[in-house]
């Protein structure tokens, strides 16, 4: 078992470390002229020793990401966050963002979002309190998301829910983009068509996105988000990884984004998918 506060080390633990950071500011999650938190601060929610977390901001300043100011210490340098200018597209484009806990798919929504002024739908922050509170009712704890009782009862819910809020915005002519695991659905061909059916009836276009993630970098990323939901996961680690399969590809056409800390940076990878998305 993997101790769940340590960073697997398939990659050195400042790259790891700046990777999530610079996501974050890339997905605006993280703003411009935002304190960052103290080197042993980060290195208490990383699970690490203050040096790394030094060495990790040391590639970020260099980058330009992060700067230094008297009296305030790091924080965030991210100028273009204040442009908010928005891609238009001639018809409505839903961008479907799927893959396993902890690849990235909600960073990834949020840098498209930030690029394009598109609206984002995540599973998590349109169900996630109505859902805890339903498994609490229930007589589960509200972090259950592996029992029969989730699966069966609650699980279908949300992703009616989704449906539903990313119908409301392309019937109205909006652009969105839609971020869940969708691990269930994009295996099932008739949930594929009626998806299909839905922007074809609209008049949208339809964009599938998986995204990869090794193992490693999906344990960091994980560990790093520090949700009560994970932590069977990740105090189950290998019995977790032997029920996924991490070679899966969805069988409609799609579109991948590898975001294993090794592989090149989110932001990078989203403006392509952009570019393809424009045609």
């Amino acid at each position: 078992m993997t101790n769940k506060r340590e960073l697997i080390t398939g990659a050195s633990l400042h790259e790891q470390i700046a990777r999530i950071i610079r996501t974050d500011i890339e997905a605006g999650k993280l703003r411009h002229e935002q304190k960052l938190p103290s080197d042993r601060e980060q290195a208490e929610r990383f699970g690490v020793s203050s040096p790394v977390v030094a060495k990790a901001m040391k590639m970020l300043t260099e980058e330009g990401r992060v700067v230094t100011k008297p009296r305030a210490g790091r924080i965030v340098n991210a100028p273009d966050q204040l442009e908010n200018s928005e891609v238009k597209t001639p018809v409505p484009h839903l961008v479907l963002i799927g893959g396993y806990a902890g690849s990235g798919k909600s960073e990834l929504g949020r840098t498209l979002s930030r690029l394009t002024g598109w609206a984002m739908v995540d599973k998590d922050t349109t169900t996630r309190p109505v859902v805890e509170k339903a498994l609490e009712v229930m007589g589960s704890s509200p972090n259950d998301r592996e029992s029969d009782l989730y699966l069966s009862e609650v699980r279908p819910r949300e992703y009616e829910a989704m449906v539903a809020t990313i119908t409301e915005n392309i019937t109205s002519g909006g652009n969105v983009i839609a971020t869940a695991p969708f691990v269930k659905e994009l295996r099932d061909d008739a949930w594929i068509q009626r998806l299909q059916s839905l922007c074809d009836s609209s008049g949208a276009g339809l964009t599938v996105v998986w995204v990869y993630c090794d193992p490693e970098s999906m344990h960091t990323y994980l560990r790093a988000r520090g949700a009560a939901r994970d932590t069977t996961k990740l105090d189950n680690w290998q019995d977790y990884l032997s029920k996924i399969d991490l070679d899966y590809r969805p069988s409609i056409e799609h579109a991948v984004i590898d975001n294993s800390v090794n592989s090149v940076p989110l932001l990078g990878q989203a403006k392509a998918l952009v570019s393809k998305i424009l045609g």
